[in-house]
Parts: C-alpha cells; sequence; structure tokens
C-alpha cells in the first residue's frame, strides 16, 4: 500500500491525516495518540473508523490538527481517517457511509450582529 492523505473538518478543525503500512503509531502533531487525546471515549471514536471499515489498526498515522476544541479536532480526524481508508480500500465505502463516518458536519458557530448581545439573543428591553 501506498501512503494516502486526506483532510477531515469540523466547526473550526482542520485535520490533515496520513495512512501508510506499519506498526499502528499514531503521531498526533508531533506526540503520542495518548497525550494529544487524554479521553478514551476521543480515541475510540477516532479508531472506530478502523472496526466499521473491517481494517485492523496496523497502519501508522501521521496526524496534523489545528483549530477548534478537542471534540472538534476529534471528529476531524474521524473524518480525515475514514476519507484516506476510502483511497485505499474502495470496499470498505459503504460501511464507513453508513456509519456516518464520510458524512462532513457543516454546522459553524452564527456570528454576532449588530445591535445585539450575540448571534440571537438581545439586549434587555425596558419598557420605562
Amino acid at each position: 500500500m501506498q501512503e494516502q492523505t486526506a483532510t477531515g473538518r469540523r466547526k473550526t478543525a482542520v485535520a490533515s491525516v496520513r495512512i501508510r503500512d506499519g506498526k499502528g503509531t499514531v503521531d498526533v502533531n508531533g506526540r503520542a495518540f495518548e497525550t494529544y487525546f487524554p479521553s478514551e471515549l476521543h480515541r475510540k471514536l477516532i479508531l472506530a473508523a478502523f472496526e466499521k471499515a473491517g481494517q485492523k489498526a496496523t497502519l501508522d498515522m501521521i496526524i496534523r490538527v489545528r483549530g477548534g476544541g478537542i471534540a472538534a479536532q476529534c471528529e476531524a480526524v474521524r473524518l480525515g481517517l475514514s476519507r484516506a481508508l476510502v483511497k485505499d480500500n474502495e470496499g470498505c465505502r459503504h460501511s464507513l457511509k453508513e456509519a456516518g463516518f464520510l458524512t462532513r458536519d457543516s454546522r459553524k458557530r452564527e456570528r454576532k450582529k449588530y445591535g445585539r448581545v450575540g448571534a440571537r439573543k438581545r439586549f434587555q428591553f425596558s419598557k420605562r
């Protein structure tokens, strides 16, 4: 297998994922997978793409992620990983699509409007 690269996004988080044959090491921004994502839940969410694709986690992953919070980064990495797995093996597309791992969540933060406290909240109204 040659190296596959894919990008995943969520809110303002952008993740670039490179996968290649190896021993299963995961490098996230130059740090170990367990130190960057200390929560077991986040690690399981990312590695669920391997489980759904029916592949073992024997591929080396080099992940560059920036922007957003830890949860958004986690979902961006999962999308990037899913896209890279599909590039490598088109046969796993159906199972990943069915699980919703190939769908980009397009929701973003709504901007603040003038004359208001936030995006929709208004300043306190005083009748007198």
